[in-house]
């Protein structure tokens, strides 16, 4: 079984990468906050774990063991297949995907693509006992819905494909200039910031 590659970054698609390590091309699919800090020819490890089925061989990367850790847990539980566990992992990150787990926030984990209401209920129902009291998850994880006016830009960003984390450090990034913004002219600051930092 293949546990780890090192490689440099070949060629980056939607949601995959390849990796070249000693001329060997290896196609991972791995979570969207980490495709969107990479670039070809960069060194990479990845912690990997592959997926065989009668109709696919798939090979997962993730940047640290714990990560790993997170979507073989996701994994354990009943109706999550590895790409809904990706999804999540790409949606919300490691770190927020535990703690809206812990915190039994099904609105957040609602609103990873392909996560329904049964299903968000069956990965806290599993795991919220596991994610309780790990080191980066925060107990009180606030709804989306607590936070007004940015929680609806974050919603937008959120459905512009950017993950949890990324649109949340963007509208932190936000200069106000002490007066109140649209929720369309936070948008807008946010992808110019996510923009300034490529």
């Amino acid at each position: 079984m293949i546990g780890m590659l090192r490689g440099k970054v070949w060629e980056i698609q939607t949601d995959k990468l390849v990796l070249d390590v000693q001329g060997t091309g290896y196609l991972l699919a791995v979570p969207y906050g980490l495709l969107s800090k990479l670039h070809p020819g960069l060194e990479l490890v990845l912690y990997t774990h592959v997926v065989s089925r009668e109709d696919e061989l798939s090979l997962y990367g993730f940047s640290s063991l714990a990560e790993k850790e997170i979507f073989l847990q996701m994994l354990s539980v009943s109706g999550i297949g590895p790409k809904a566990a990706l999804s999540i992992l790409s949606t919300l990150g490691s770190a927020q995907a535990q703690s809206a787990i812990a915190g039994e926030n099904l609105t957040v984990l609602t609103k990873v693509p392909g996560i329904g209401k049964k299903t968000a209920q069956r990965l806290v129902l599993e795991l919220r006992e596991k994610f309780k009291g790990k080191a980066g998850v925060d107990e009180s994880y606030v709804s989306l819905e607590g936070a007004g006016l940015q929680s609806e830009a974050l919603e937008t960003l959120l459905a512009l494909g950017f993950s949890l984390e990324e649109g949340k450090r963007a509208l932190a990034r936000v200069q106000t200039d002490g007066r109140e913004l649209t929720i369309e002219e936070q948008v807008k600051e946010a992808l110019r910031s996510i923009a300034l930092q490529k």
